[in-house]
């Protein structure tokens, strides 16, 4: 539940117009097919624009440019702003930061004597800090949580429950690590031998994880061979995501469900993969690179390429040889039908 705020209130702090209704209060949130009274909501996808005109929510935070085809209801006031989309997440980020904030060391927590702690930490229980730890100021360790021997973690962090955090690795600034994630695991690295098993290769490297990142839950982000897996300032990535041994994601990238990356490849910065993308080891993708949900990307891309497919390719390519792929058929048929009239 919200305070309860009007329209007034709410299109002062989003630099917005009211349109109906200034006095009107609101004291939750919906979705705006599932809004009903007191609720404030938003229309940014205009696919759902019909739901603007049925709906029973109180408040509405729309763009200042759209156009109503129809009536609102007489219980609806519209805030009009520049962009309804970032106006509602503004909302909603000064919803979570008004949630109490956990402070202190919880029963059951373990921290070793060698570990050095910041200011205004949270450590639930169960929670378990190795020796020679570094634990920033502000960082929230949730419960069941291991971190390993000379891990350092940086301000404002938080670590969710399970998260499990190997040996010497890194994490910066302002991060969130989600439920399950491993970071730091061995790198997949065996060396056949002559008697038709394999020896392992000792995984000596780390995991660094720069400032503002994100990892979703069940995210398993493999320590490198030698040197680091690095994953740069300001990516985000989505459930059960692998990164392999000594991969380097670049700025801002973002990986969705299901993405794979093996070992030793290079991402760019601004890239965006699909759900189930996988990336082979030894390749390099270019900056802005988009990548298509179920791609398979075998070959070094450079920057500003748009994929599908797989093997993946240029995605106007790939439409275009689609519309050919699904008249396959078809095409056959017609090509029986002649060799029948030429023989």
């Amino acid at each position: 539940m919200l305070m309860e705020f009007t329209a007034e209130q709410i299109a002062g702090l989003l630099n917005g117009d009211v349109e109906g209704n200034p006095e009107v209060v609101v004291n939750k949130l919906s979705k705006i097919e599932e809004g009903e009274p007191q609720s404030l909501s938003f229309l940014a996808n205009l696919a759902y624009e019909a739901r603007l005109y049925t709906t029973d929510a109180s408040i509405v935070i729309v763009n200042k440019d759209l156009k109503l085809n129809n009536p609102i209801k007489d219980t609806c006031t519209l805030i009009r702003v520049d962009d309804a989309y970032s106006s509602f997440t503004k909302l909603l980020e000064a919803y979570d930061q008004s949630k109490p904030v956990k402070i202190g060391i919880e029963k059951q927590s373990y921290i070793a004597e060698s570990t050095t702690v910041g200011n205004d930490i949270y450590v639930g229980a169960f929670a378990y800090i190795s020796d020679n730890a570094v634990i920033g100021n502000n960082v929230k360790i949730y419960p069941q949580t291991f971190i390993g021997d000379n891990v350092e973690i940086g301000d404002n962090t938080i670590i969710f429950s399970g998260v499990k955090i190997y040996h010497e690795c890194v994490i910066g600034k302002n991060c969130i690590l989600h439920a399950g994630a491993v970071i730091g695991s061995d790198g997949f690295g065996f060396a056949p031998n002559d008697n038709n098993s394999y020896d392992k290769i000792p995984q000596i490297g780390n995991v660094i994880i720069e400032d503002d990142v994100e990892i979703g839950p069940n995210n398993c982000i493999d320590r490198a061979t030698m040197g680091s897996t690095i994953i740069k300032r300001g990516v985000k990535t989505d459930n059960l995501v692998h990164i392999a041994h000594n991969v380097v994601v670049g700025e801002n990238t973002v990986l969705a469900g299901q993405t794979g990356i093996s070992g030793s490849s290079k991402i760019g910065k601004n890239c965006m993969t699909g759900g189930q993308v996988g990336i082979t080891g030894h390749v390099t993708i270019g900056d802005n690179v988009k990548i298509a949900g179920q791609s398979g990307v075998s070959k070094s891309i450079k920057d500003n390429q748009v994929l599908q497919g797989s093997p993946a390719f240029s995605y106007n390519d790939y439409m275009r040889s689609y519309a050919s792929f699904k008249n396959l058929p078809s095409l056959v048929n017609r090509i029986n039908e002649l060799e029948k009239l030429i023989k």
